[in-house]
Parts: structure tokens; C-alpha cells; sequence
């Protein structure tokens, strides 16, 4: 039986996160500069945004970009905002068509003004969509995100727009750049690494996460599927036992 046919389409995770990782290693196991590991991930990042439209999956959230990799050579992270703007160029159109919307988290200010500008147009062309929302991380880290949390909580708070004895969780969470997504039920991860990497540090507290050996490039939508079967044959408790969540 096909991978697809073995999903069950009643359970499907809401929101799927992804930290695309192994590019670099990909391309130095073939004896290649690490920006070719790059351009081939463009074609996995294709492949799961296809796979996830086609499932009726409402969110999918990509780690494209962490503030940490502002730290590689100029000349990569020149040749990343490059293939950025390629990609923006040539799968705008396609993200319509297939009713996706674009939507961004993270730092962006730091971004140059041509690969802002690209990405705010996209944003744009593709706000009305209503399937797939895709959510692109991009000069990204959760703990930049809490930290200018806190800080607009206290500029709140000294304001005085805000009680700091009555804050709960349902407020702090209205301070995240991720505000009005729900957080991820399925947290995937390539190339065989067992960590978070300062990622949705907030929203993965309840999320099931999947860990994979595929690099990047190589992974394919029938990867995608097995992580989501995998998700379905687990049970979530939320804290609770199996007993109270079966008798819900």
C-alpha cells in the first residue's frame, strides 16, 4: 500500500515544524562547495510544501535561517538571501495557484532591503489564500523571540498598559512573533541530529518530534509521510494518563 494511503487523514497534525539541516553536509559528501547542498534543499523544500498542501495540513513552519547563521562566511549567507530571492521570484505564482499563504517570523530587519522587500511582496500576493499556511523562519531564534517578548511586556508594564500580577501564559503568548498559530504538533528534524537548535523553544513544549538520518536534500515527500504516520501511532497525553485521555 502506498505511504499516502496509509495516513489516517482525521488525525493529521494541525501544524508540522521543520528544521531543514544537512545541506552542508550533503554537498561535502559529493565533493561540492556547500551552497550547491543549498540549492539542491530548495527542491526538498518544494517536495514538503507539496505534500503538505496536498494533505489538507494547515500550517507548516520552515527553519530557514537562524540568527546564529548571521555568524557563517559572507559569502554563503550572501549566496543563502540569493537563492531566497530566486526561489520568491520563480514560486510566487506557484504558491497561488495552490492557495498558500506566506507568512514570516523572526528578526527580518536585518534582512537586506531587496530580500525584505521580495519577501513582504510575497507576503502580500499570497495574504488572501486560504489552504496551507507556510510560515517561513527566517533570522529566527526562540530565545531572540522571548527576549523581545519580555522586553515589550516591560515597555507594557511601565506603560502602565499591563497588570504584571495577572499575566498568564494565554498573555505572554500574544508577545510572540508567532501569535495566532497554533503551536506545532510535529516537530521534524533531518541529518540525524537529537536537538531543538534554538527553535519555537516556547512551542515545542507538547510537541512530538521525529528525528530522521536523511539529509536535507535527499528528503522526499515519502519521508514526510513516514513522519507523519509516525506521529499518528503515538498517543498524546498533555500531562495526563492514558486512562483520562481515552475516556475524553
Amino acid at each position: 500500500m502506498p505511504l499516502r494511503k496509509r495516513i489516517n487523514t482525521e488525525k493529521l497534525p494541525s501544524h508540522v515544524a521543520i528544521i531543514m539541516d544537512g545541506n552542508g553536509r550533503w554537498a561535502r559528501q559529493r565533493n561540492l562547495d556547500r551552497i550547491f547542498g543549498h540549492q539542491q534543499g530548495v527542491n526538498a523544500v518544494r517536495n514538503v510544501i507539496e505534500a503538505a498542501s496536498e494533505l489538507q495540513i494547515k500550517y507548516l513552519t520552515l527553519y530557514a535561517f537562524s540568527t546564529e547563521n548571521w555568524g557563517r562566511p559572507n559569502e554563503e549567507i550572501s549566496a543563502l538571501m540569493d537563492i531566497m530571492i530566486d526561489s520568491l521570484n520563480k514560486e510566487t505564482d506557484t504558491l497561488i495557484k495552490n492557495n498558500i499563504s506566506l507568512k514570516t517570523i523572526g528578526d527580518v530587519d536585518r534582512l537586506a532591503v531587496d530580500v525584505r522587500e521580495r519577501l513582504f511582496e510575497t507576503i502580500r500576493l499570497t495574504s488572501a489564500c486560504t489552504g496551507l499556511n507556510l510560515v517561513v523562519a527566517l533570522s529566527y531564534s526562540s530565545r531572540w523571540e522571548i527576549t523581545e517578548a519580555a522586553r515589550r511586556i516591560a515597555s507594557d508594564v511601565v506603560k502602565g498598559n499591563l497588570d504584571p500580577l495577572i499575566i498568564n501564559e494565554t498573555d505572554f503568548e500574544k508577545y510572540l512573533t508567532t501569535y495566532g498559530i497554533p503551536d506545532p504538533e510535529l516537530m521534524i528534524r533531518t541529518s540525524g541530529e537529537l536537538r531543538i537548535s534554538n527553535f519555537l523553544l516556547w512551542q515545542l513544549a507538547y510537541t512530538e518530534l521525529y528525528f530522521t538520518e536523511k539529509l536535507w536534500p535527499d528528503f522526499g515527500k515519502e519521508d514526510f509521510y513516514n513522519a507523519i504516520i509516525d506521529f499518528q501511532k503515538r498517543e498524546r497525553r498533555f500531562g495526563k494518563t492514558s486512562e483520562q485521555v481515552l475516556d475524553k
